[in-house]
Order: C-alpha cells, then structure tokens, then sequence
C-alpha cells in the first residue's frame, strides 16, 4: 500500500506540473502575440540587408589604452569642430598627437625644396642608421587631398624616422580646391625623378595614410605611365587601390563600419558605378575605374607594383578596398602584405602613445628594412 500511495502522489505531482506548464505557456504564448514583432534582420530581392539596431561592444583584443583611444576618438567624431576646416589645416582631435610626437621622437628637422616641390626632411638625432645611409623613405600626408600638411605629414614621418633609423622626407604635393587629379601624382614624380638621381630605385620606399595611402597608389601608377623605375617598397596604410561614388573607398566597409568606426549613420547604398558624385572634390570629374586614379582595375599594371604593404583596422572605412586591394595584387603576381588591427579605425596609428600604435610602427620599419635593397 505504501508503494501504491507512493505512486499515486508521483502521478498527481506530474499531473499538476504538467497543468501549470500548459498555463505558464498558454500566458506566455498570449503575451508574445499582444507584443509587437521583435525587429528582424531583412533580406532585399538585390542581397541588400536591412539590419535593426545592435550594440557593439569593444573588441576585447584592444589594450586597456586602445580600448580608451577607440572610446574618446568616437566621442570626437561626434563633436562638431570634426566637421569643419580648421585654419592651421591641423583636426582639433590631431594635435595632441602631433604636440606628443613632436616631444617624443629625437630627430632633425629641415625645409626642403625638391623640383620645385616643397617639404620637410627627419633624420635620427644620432644619425642615420647604419646601412641605411643610402635609403630614403618618401611620405605623402593624409588630409582627403584638402588639408594637413605639414601636419600629418609630421605625424607619419616622425616615429619611421625615429625609431626606424631612416632619412624621411614629407612633401606638400598639390590639392583641392586649388588643383584637381592629377596634379599630385605629377608631384611625387618630379620630386621621385629628382631623387633618383641621388638613391637607387630599389632603396626608395614610399608610403602615405588615408589619401596619402591612395596617393602612393596612384604616384605608382604614374611612375609606370612615365616610364620610372619602381621603388623598393609601398606602404598603402588607411587606404586601398580603389574609388567609389561618394561613398569612400567601396565594398561591404562603406556602409558596415560608419557607426562603429567614425561615430557616424552608414550612407546609403550607391548609384550604379559611375552615376555619382566623385569620392573627393580632387577628383571632379575622373573616372573612377581610370587605373592612374584606382590602380586595383588594372591586373597588367599591379603585377608591375613593388612589394606592398596595406594597414588598416576592422572598424575602418576603408577596410573592404585595403583586403580587395591586397587580394588583386597577390592575384597579379605582385608581393603584397596586410595588417589588420581588430577594433581599430581610420588613421589610428597618428596617434603614437598606444601600444597598438607602435606594433604598426614596428611592422612598417621591418617591412622597408626586409624590402628596401632587395634584388628583384
């Protein structure tokens, strides 16, 4: 008898669990159907997809100073001075960096004029470093062909020159509004032409950041169309080999990384290629699958490119054209690296007192000292 009781409370107990299941789900199911629709991810006819909103945390692959560098250049792209052009051409959000540089980097600084082209030459305190007395790194600044010199031009040349042991030189090529495509690239030619005279085209490197990145595209371009010799080394850095209407550099970054990267709402999906406006006021009216403005539409000219070396960060803007860029050259046959730094965005490094800062300044003076000199 104590088995049956015993029985018959298992099965009275199942019986109310298992009424009290079909109430929570009955109010549970009534709740969810008075509730409006949580928002879902939508999928257009032409593969467009509209997403609801998410939060994005930081990536927890930053540094404890990264993560507070990712958090205050946010907070900057939303104040209103980073919409308008400064008088000394310098963003507000720049000079702190500059001033820290300036303080930090040991070097000679001196004015410059080559082919008529002015600039600004860095060497080490102590000297060039051994075995790279017969070297010359060429800078070209960032600035969206607008602004920044020699501001930018400061910040890229300066921790190279420092902690690489090499002779810099930054120049101030043409821009808009005064000048349009290709004035700048006919720059860096005469003032490339000039130092050929000097250095062997294999101990030349040059690189750039941001348009100055997409101007060593293009400078490279050009020194192909006027039949010069291809320096030793590229660094394309914040910037890739292509353009796009009005919406940056092209590809799924455009539109994925605006929130995340520049604090800013992602355009909208663009006119057919070629309907739009240009992607800088520097190029009104260029083609923009012309190879001299976006080398990547030419697989003959980038087999004849140097080895490059592509920077760039997975909340950066012009992460899609940097990972196409690199993919087209390796296709052609070129030599081509690419560094990725999760969480980070457009131009981090000119800001040199984060540790992710200088591992970039790390992998650029090992590159141009593994490709400059090298026998090809």
């Amino acid at each position: 008898m104590t088995s049956n009781r015993r029985d018959g409370r298992t099965t009275l107990a199942g019986a109310a669990f298992a009424a009290a299941l079909t109430m929570v789900s009955t109010t549970a199911f009534a709740q969810a159907a008075s509730d409006p629709p949580a928002p879902a991810v939508v999928i257009e006819d032409d593969g467009t997809v509209r997403v609801p909103p998410i939060s994005v945390p930081v990536s927890r692959f930053l540094t404890p100073q990264g993560k507070a560098y990712l958090t205050r250049h946010l907070q900057n792209m939303q104040d209103p001075r980073s919409k308008m052009l400064p008088d000394d051409g310098v963003p507000f959000f720049l000079k702190p960096y500059l001033e820290s540089a300036r303080a930090q980097f040991a070097l000679d600084r001196a004015d410059i004029v080559i082919a008529g082209v002015k600039g600004l030459s860095f060497t080490p305190k102590g000297g060039i470093a051994s075995g790279k007395r017969d070297k010359i790194l060429i800078n070209l600044h960032g600035g969206g062909f607008m602004m920044c010199y020699p501001a930018c031009g400061e910040m890229e040349s300066m921790p190279i020159a420092a902690l690489g042991g090499y002779k810099v030189i930054t120049i101030d090529y043409r821009q808009s509004p005064q000048h349009r495509f290709p004035a700048a690239s006919e720059d860096v030619a005469a003032v490339y032409r000039e130092l050929l005279k000097t250095y062997k085209p294999e101990n030349v490197g040059i690189y750039g950041c941001s348009a100055g990145g997409m101007l060593v595209g293009m400078a490279l371009a050009w020194f192909d169309k006027e039949k010069l010799p291809m320096p030793g080394g590229a660094g394309i850095f914040c910037a890739g080999l292509t353009l796009s209407d009005g919406a940056g550099f092209g590809g799924d970054a455009d539109f994925v990384v605006a929130p995340i990267g520049e604090a800013n709402l992602p355009a909208e999906p663009p006119p057919p290629l070629g309907k739009g406006l240009p992607p800088l006021p520097y190029f009104a009216g260029v083609d923009i699958t012309n190879p001299l403005a976006a080398p990547a539409n030419s697989p003959a000219l980038l087999a004849k490119f140097p080895p490059t070396l592509f920077i760039t960060g997975t909340r950066a803007f012009e992460l899609s054209s940097a990972v196409y860029s690199h993919g087209q050259l390796v296709k052609a046959g070129a030599k081509s690296d690419l560094h990725v730094w999760d969480g980070l965005f457009h131009g981090f490094f000119m800001n040199p007192d984060v540790p992710e800062s200088r591992d970039a300044f790390k992998v650029i003076v090992n590159f141009f000292d593994a490709n400059l000199g090298a026998a090809r």
